[in-house]
């Protein structure tokens, strides 16, 4: 006898290739069935915005009831939506700004972009044009710096509330070492901090994320209430930069020079923990890492963006040897692109350069449930496994005359997915799901 589906106005089936992680790939172990479910011809159903189940088409097709949409994605690919560990939503119109280093290009674009953030007005029209381009390339979930405007932060929450869609995005916090247009105070940055915690982090699908710029400019007094707001609040997320450039790795021990490092700035000031991630994290020595791996906090790995400003290369062996999490992060702007895929494509090259292989398995893991697990959102987005949110993409290997043609000569999911993280772009992308809906659809 079989077990038929109750009927359901919001019920919706999706037909397609299925693929999601549970765990990272080993690449010492050919079989990859230990790490992932796959399925050439699955069947995922999805109700009130969250996953129902997922499986082969011919073992769920008989439990639904006659009249259930069917959306069919025939030669396509459907997995979880990307998950960015660390963007700019300020920065989206100076992409592709040319500077030699990190600081001129903060002095000389950055900085006088984001003042114009004190408008709310052009705040909201830049928060919709970034979460437009973010679906577009297929990402569901970001970890986004807004500027040091409350207003903005605000818009930015508005904007992403509005769509319904998970975000995780905090105030940027200076007080010193930058222009007077950006600069708060210890006390007023910390005031509007809390004030946004309890206005958005969950919120509907929104969490907060304590953001200090940089330890360069932030004060100690600063960073001291910042780290008492992580005791107060202790779910909500911490981001920061640490260890990007050379010159900001000097410039931060001298203006902090009873830390044993610049990571270490922040371990003395409790902004080492679950849930706090720090972008780029280069130059870090082995006890850096060891202590990012025993606080169980995050690199974001920016590879477009550290090639773009020539800041260095992130050492992926070094992070796995220590059993340091890491995840993959586009940093636009100084990331020359919106594209988790094309993220890939120069994090595996950046490997390459150091003797180091990242297969595609790893690559995507690393943009799905790996990124999902290192913020504390395991089970919740970054799979397709029963229970989850829905927030889903098809990709589209025959996308470009190209890639369809590597694509068809692909004897492996492995080398498939290797096609889509080089070759792939935003045409890739077919189509985009937040919650069950679809909010990005590629047109034709």
């Amino acid at each position: 006898m079989t077990n038929t589906l109750p009927p359901s106005s919001d019920l919706h089936a999706f037909r397609g290739s299925l693929l999601y992680f549970h765990q990272q790939p080993d690449a010492n172990i050919p079989d990859h069935q230990h790490c992932l479910n796959y399925h050439a011809d699955g069947l995922l159903l999805v109700e009130n915005g969250k996953i129902l189940a997922c499986g082969d088409y011919s073992a769920l097709k008989e439990s639904l009831q006659p009249h259930t949409p069917l959306t069919q994605f025939h030669n396509k690919l459907i997995m979880p939506g990307f998950i960015d560990s660390h963007i700019h939503f300020p920065q989206t119109e100076m992409i592709a700004s040319p500077a030699p280093d990190l600081l001129p290009w903060l002095e000389n674009y950055t900085f006088p972009t984001e003042k114009r953030f004190a408008d709310p007005i052009h705040a909201a029209e830049i928060s919709e044009f970034f979460l437009d381009e973010l679906l577009r390339n297929g990402t569901t979930t970001a970890m986004v710096y807004c500027t040091s405007h409350k207003e903005a932060t605000d818009a930015f929450f508005e904007a992403s509330h509005r769509r319904n869609l998970r975000m995780i995005a905090g105030k940027v916090l200076m007080d010193r070492n930058c222009p007077d247009y950006l600069q708060d105070t210890a006390e007023s940055g910390a005031v509007d901090s809390e004030a946004l915690i309890q206005r958005w982090h969950g919120t509907g699908r929104q969490l907060y994320a304590l953001t200090p710029r940089f330890a360069p400019t932030s004060t100690p007094e600063q960073l001291g209430r910042c780290g008492e707001l992580a005791k107060a609040y202790t779910d909500v997320y911490i981001q920061s930069h640490v260890a990007e450039s050379q010159a900001e790795v000097k410039w931060a021990a001298e203006l902090f020079p009873n830390s044993r490092s610049y990571l270490d700035i922040y371990d003395q000031y409790c902004l080492l923990r679950p849930k706090a991630v720090y972008g780029h994290c280069i130059w870090l020595d082995d006890t850096d890492r060891g202590r990012m791996r025993d606080t169980q906090s995050v690199a974001a790995h920016c590879p477009t963006s550290n090639l773009f400003l020539g800041s260095g290369l992130f050492d992926v062996a070094a992070a796995e040897k220590s059993h340091m999490r890491y995840a993959l992060a586009t940093d636009v702007g100084a990331g020359t692109s919106f594209s988790l895929l094309r993220t890939m494509d120069e994090a595996y090259k950046v490997a390459r350069l150091q003797q180091y292989y990242l297969p595609a398995l790893q690559l995507f893991y690393h943009c799905t449930a790996g990124a999902a697990d290192a913020l504390g959102l395991a089970g919740k987005i970054g799979t397709l496994a029963a229970g989850a949110e829905a927030d889903f993409i098809v990709l589209d290997p025959n996308s470009t005359p190209l890639l369809a043609r590597r694509s068809t000569a692909a004897n492996s999911l492995e080398e498939l997915l290797f096609a889509l993280a080089l070759l792939g772009d935003d045409r890739c992308i077919h189509a985009t799901y937040a919650a069950g809906a679809c909010v990005h659809q590629r047109e034709e």
